[in-house]
């Protein structure tokens, strides 16, 4: 390209580039702003309706191995769960936390549904039921890929008399560790 024509072509685009960019929510040059140098840039997302009967959970983050976690969601005290095919009945009560996963890491790092517990005011402890993640389309066990984020569900069976107050997950321990990773815990009641 000769250097008058690309004089042109660099010009048109820094034209376009500019309004395009100081428009943009939380950029550098939002609010007629100048770009800082310490501004570190963030993944604006939008937001999500939550699902009926759904608490939103306003999300903290925590860490657990080469795994961060969000609970942006929780729901508790259904009688029943409907599946793609029929309506399926719980032992006791179903409840269902929504979490972000993310794997922090450069290899990828397995997320284990079976390992995730509900735990009640009592103690007591209450596993992800393999039944209703099957029935809901939920992951058992997955692949997160290097720096991948994924949200889903985690659905539970507990008993009708457990005051669930809280939610353990567990993450991917560091490769080469020969010890599981002992978990984190988020509020729920």
């Amino acid at each position: 390209m000769p250097p008058s024509r690309r004089r042109r072509w660099c010009a048109t685009a820094a034209i376009v580039l500019v309004p395009v960019c100081s428009s943009c929510s939380g950029g550098p040059l939002s609010s007629g702003g100048t770009a800082s140098p310490s501004a570190t840039p963030t993944y604006i997302l939008p937001a999500e309706t939550a699902r009926p009967g759904e608490t939103v959970i306003r999300p903290s983050l925590a860490v657990d191995g080469l795994t961060r976690f969000w609970l942006i969601g929780f729901r508790d005290g259904m009688p029943s769960l409907l599946g793609s095919h029929a309506e399926w009945q719980a032992k006791g009560r179903f409840a269902r936390a929504r979490i972000v996963v993310q794997n922090t890491d450069r290899s990828n790092a397995k997320f284990e549904a079976k390992r995730q517990v509900l735990v009640a005011s009592d103690g007591r402890e209450f596993h992800v039921d393999n039944s209703a993640q099957e029935i809901k389309r939920q992951p058992d066990e997955i692949m997160v890929g290097s720096f991948v984020r994924m949200e889903f569900d985690l659905w539970f069976d507990v008993p009708k008399d457990a005051r669930i107050t809280k939610l353990r997950l567990y993450g991917e321990p560091p490769f080469g560790s020969v010890t599981p990773t002992k978990g984190v815990e988020f509020p729920v009641g």
